[in-house]
């Protein structure tokens, strides 16, 4: 196995001429084939744990597979350089890896008109697909066909400090619904004068839960996908968290989302008492709150009174394979062995803190109970116990696949979230307005 991290965007540059070298096991006219019967294979990634787990994952294949085994070259390449690179390499149709990783946000540029670069995954997820989250798989799959495979879940879930709450005199067990987060929300910050709740304004993440749960997209259900930032869902949507906003019940934060080098110092410091996020954020106050640690308790997420949909994932990297790559056979079937198998997402758990998507997992307490796990150590509560009690309310938000989904993101990350957080713009207004320049931008 050869690891390496590319770490800047000028390194990759200075390296071009080697990486594109490397990867030229990966064309089409090379099978890759080496003297010790192994199969090189090419994968670039842009999270080093992930990388980390594919080459465990790599040695386990091995030792299941001798008559097929690989040799992984991984390279991490810094997440904006990667997608770019592979969207480039795609394009040309030289330099690709054999397998890459593709961050959910991205991965609608990859799978546009009729025939993808992507290799069609379909037949080999077959044997896993029975156990395996349908709407995280329906997030990579376009026409019927599966073109990546997703790493976690990432059901929402919610984050409370027990010892800053009760403080207060607040039981989060008796937040169920956002009403109840609200009524909380405004209870506590105005005993405490801190913040309770986030909103985020670099990142479009925690609003669309509500939105599934409110029955709406960001998009038209017509057949055309036409964006529709401004139906009555959404507006309800942005008006009940602008409102939450006006009354305390949730604060902008530094580094503008939860998920940042800025954000994790404060929520370290006892400025925020709750994070609605999605469940893979329990490895963030394992690995960057340690000061944190017995504190926390995970719940399930708020509720729109009467909605089926209780929770929906959160973000996400789908792993593909290129459909140039001449080894495409073996690299699909490892892709489906290391992101869908039983083994796989028992690692995701113990190694990554994600919520794997193979269900099986949930269901095994000697894996999800393990009390020598950091992760249950860490919080208060089991998050599987959690996971068990919202899994048959786990909705897919269509528009998470939309091929103008990263237009939209960027519009709310960039403009319409500072315009009702920051300026205080009417949520119908600024989501008017939205509508407007997108439909311009994207020429509808």
């Amino acid at each position: 196995m050869r690891f390496r991290r590319i770490l800047t965007a000028a390194t990759v540059a200075a390296v071009t001429v080697g990486t594109l070298s490397a990867c030229a096991s990966g064309t089409p006219q090379d099978d890759g084939a080496n003297a010790d019967g192994t199969t090189t294979l090419d994968m670039w990634v842009f999270a080093e744990l992930h990388g980390q787990v594919y080459e465990q994952m790599a040695e386990s294949w091995n030792k299941e597979n001798p008559d097929k085994a690989i040799d992984l070259n991984i390279t991490v390449y810094p997440y904006q350089d990667m997608h770019d690179k592979l969207l480039l390499a795609v394009n040309s149709g030289e330099g690709l890896p054999d397998l890459a990783d593709i961050e959910v946000g991205k991965f609608a540029n990859f799978v546009k008109g009729d025939n993808p670069p992507l290799a069609d995954l379909t037949e080999v997820a077959a044997p896993y697909t029975d156990d395996i989250v349908q709407a995280r798989l329906d997030l990579y799959s376009r026409n019927g066909k599966i073109y990546g495979f997703p790493t976690h879940v990432g059901a929402f879930v919610s984050f409370y400090n027990t010892e800053l709450l009760e403080s207060a005199g607040i039981d989060y067990t008796t937040i169920e619904t956002w009403d109840d987060f609200a009524a909380a929300g405004t209870e506590y910050s105005a005993a405490t004068g801190k913040a309770f709740g986030v909103a985020s304004t670099s990142i479009f993440f925690t609003e669309p839960l509500a939105i599934a749960q409110n029955g709406g997209q960001l998009f038209t259900e017509d057949g055309r996908g036409d964006v529709d930032v401004n139906s009555p869902e959404v507006v309800d949507t942005m008006e009940m968290f602008q409102d939450m906003k006006e009354s305390g019940a949730i604060s902008t934060i530094p580094g503008g989302s939860p998920d940042s080098e800025e954000a994790f110092g404060a929520i370290n410091d006892g400025d925020y008492a709750a994070v609605v996020y999605p469940a893979w954020y329990t490895s963030r106050f394992v690995d960057y709150m340690p000061d944190l640690a017995g504190k926390i308790a995970i719940a399930p997420a708020p509720q729109i009174e009467g909605s089926e949909v209780l929770t929906i994932g959160g973000g996400g990297t789908g792993t593909a394979v290129m459909a140039g790559s001449g080894k495409k056979e073996i690299a699909s079937e490892f892709a489906a062995y290391s992101k869908l198998s039983l083994e796989a997402n028992v690692k995701v758990w113990e190694e990554l803190g994600f919520d794997p998507v193979n269900m099986s997992v949930w269901e095994d307490e000697k894996v999800t109970k393990n009390p020598d796990n950091k992760f249950n150590q860490y919080f208060q509560t089991n998050l599987f116990d959690v996971l068990n009690s919202v899994k048959d309310g786990i909705g897919h938000f269509e528009s998470f696949s939309n091929a103008s989904l990263p237009t939209v993101d960027n519009q709310f990350r960039t403009v319409t979230l500072n315009e009702i957080y920051e300026n205080g713009t009417p949520a119908e207004e600024a989501l008017d307005q939205a509508q407007t320049d997108l439909q311009n931008e994207l020429g509808q």
